[in-house]
């Protein structure tokens, strides 16, 4: 705000802070007027309620103050005046927005509507917040009750899964297996088919077989196996090698 329009904001010489001077020992004035000392700052209680003395002997309940609610009038049926519009033989877009301005047609209300737009009227006894937790049961858990009735419950699974089976074993305790049955029952085991795979990532044999035959090969490699220690070479392919001491 610029000093033109705060002086004339202030036409009174003693509400302008821009004429104000700093006085010698005292706070710096802002230029604002107060009331008169008998002023009484706050909203006065409208209610009398009769004090402390009252509130000893008993409280007075006060009337409830109940403010009128606003009915809610209900939105326009487009799909009625639409509807309408069509049958009266309004097609054009101009025809229909006079149609609607001359003619109102509001929507039906339905109970379920109606009874989510009611004030639910919370009884007086009601407690807000989370309610407290029980409390632990230290008793039990010295007692390991817990633990124990854990066990039991395993106990009576273990039982049941025993007398189911030895009545499925009482059912078949007269009947023989043949070996009919058994092969009748048995099914063979089907190796699953391999994955697809691109042709060159297959596994393909060797083009080019040097050995005549599958033993001469497992000859060729024993012999190649007692004879490499004295080559060189990583693989033992290289010369022979002296003697080392």
């Amino acid at each position: 705000m610029t000093s033109s329009s705060l002086a004339a904001r202030y036409e009174n010489t003693y509400d302008n802070p821009l004429l104000f001077k700093s006085e010698l020992g005292r706070p710096f004035q802002r230029g604002f007027t107060l009331p008169s000392p008998d002023f009484t700052y706050g909203r006065p209680n409208v209610a009398k309620d009769g004090g402390a003395a009252d509130a000893v002997a008993g409280w007075v309940p006060t009337a409830v103050q109940t403010i009128p609610r606003k009915e809610k009038r209900p939105d326009r049926d487009f799909i009625a005046l639409n509807k309408a519009c069509v049958g009266a033989g309004l097609v054009s877009a101009q025809e229909q927005f006079e149609y609607r301005a001359t003619h109102d047609v509001r929507r039906r209300v339905t109970d379920e509507e109606n009874n989510k737009t009611k004030l639910k009227r919370i009884p007086a006894s009601m407690t807000f917040g989370v309610s407290t937790r029980p409390s632990t049961p230290v008793f039990d858990l010295l007692e390991h009750k817990y633990q124990d009735r854990w066990l039991q419950e395993r106990r009576k699974s273990e039982m049941t899964k025993r007398e189911k089976i030895q009545q499925k074993q009482n059912l078949n305790k007269g009947i023989y297996e043949t070996r009919a049955s058994l092969l009748r029952k048995h099914c063979p085991p089907v190796d699953q088919p391999p994955l697809w795979q691109m042709p060159k990532f297959q596994k393909q044999g060797p083009h080019l077989e040097t050995f005549r035959s599958i033993d001469a090969r497992k000859a060729a490699f024993k012999h190649h196996a007692s004879d490499c220690t004295a080559r060189t070479g990583v693989f033992g392919h290289g010369t022979y090698e002296s003697a080392k001491n």
